[in-house]
């Protein structure tokens, strides 16, 4: 038997998702930042290329939480 739908904390989850992809991001470019001098260009690119899939990612969350929000207001 298909266990029920539990949406209860939905929002919190991707509230927790948001905010710790934000940190990484914040992290990395800080990284970035501190260490330009003594990484190649080539982990450079990688972190910059993570980053960028990670805004994505915010995107998508983003998205995620207008949908709950409305699903949980038409409840």
């Amino acid at each position: 038997m298909a266990k029920p739908d539990n949406r209860a904390d939905n929002a919190a989850h991707l509230q927790k998702s948001i905010n710790n992809t934000i940190e990484n991001m914040e992290q990395t470019e800080e990284y970035l930042a501190e260490h330009a001098e003594e990484i190649s260009p080539q982990e450079k690119e990688t972190l910059q290329a993570k980053n960028e899939r990670r805004e994505q990612s915010l995107d998508a969350f983003r998205e995620e939480m207008r949908d709950e929000t409305a699903h949980q207001e038409s409840q």
